[in-house]
């Protein structure tokens, strides 16, 4: 927070991964040891490029593409064959600040990127404590219980950016061919592709 107070802040990304067949969102509740928000429900998966060549590529947001397969291969264990760059929207840009206790805190530029992908899960532990896909009505649900927190940063997310999201894309993959009931068609996040929010910064302090 010393830093933080300085104004000094860096890039992170967050990852929302949807289940095709249904449109549920993957959500994890971040491990007890984390040093930042622990025990606390989250979206799929929240984290920082490295100093590295491959994360650091901004044309077409591919390092932030990079680390985010990397960092669900970590977290979540996905196979990085079933991940690739392309997999991935992105959808916008925020800059929030938040405090997690008098020493540790977020001050991020965040890449927010939708995929729809079926994949196969090896839960890390050491970074997720608990892990499980919701619809929309059931994560309202989850905010209304007293008993459940979230990290600030999905709550700005949700509050102000994912709900028309998700509505829109299952809206258009249905307009696609997704049929739930009848088991037919997938959910696709690329159809928000050159959505409105693409390319801003949203400030959510």
């Amino acid at each position: 927070m010393t830093e933080i107070d300085k104004g000094l802040l860096h890039r992170a990304f967050s990852v929302f991964l949807f289940r095709p067949s249904d449109g549920r969102l993957l959500l994890q509740k971040r491990a007890s040891e984390k040093i930042t928000f622990p025990d606390m429900w989250t979206n799929t998966c929240c984290s920082h490029p490295l100093y590295i060549q491959s994360e650091r590529i901004e044309e077409g947001q591919m390092g932030v593409r990079n680390a985010a397969i990397r960092k669900l291969q970590h977290e979540l264990g996905i196979p990085l064959e079933q991940m690739k760059p392309d997999d991935f929207t992105f959808l916008t840009r925020i800059h929030y600040l938040a405090p997690s206790n008098g020493q540790w805190g977020e001050h991020e530029v965040d890449y927010i990127l939708f995929t729809a992908l079926d994949v196969t899960l090896d839960i890390n532990p050491n970074e997720i404590g608990d892990h499980r896909y919701v619809s929309k009505a059931e994560l309202e649900a989850m905010f209304e219980d007293p008993n459940v927190k979230m990290t600030p940063w999905f709550k700005l997310i949700c509050r102000d950016l994912l709900y028309p999201w998700w509505d829109q894309m299952l809206a258009k993959s249905r307009e696609l061919g997704w049929n739930p009931e009848q088991g037919t068609g997938r959910v696709d996040a690329h159809v928000l592709e050159g959505g409105d929010k693409v390319n801003d910064l949203i400030k959510m302090v």
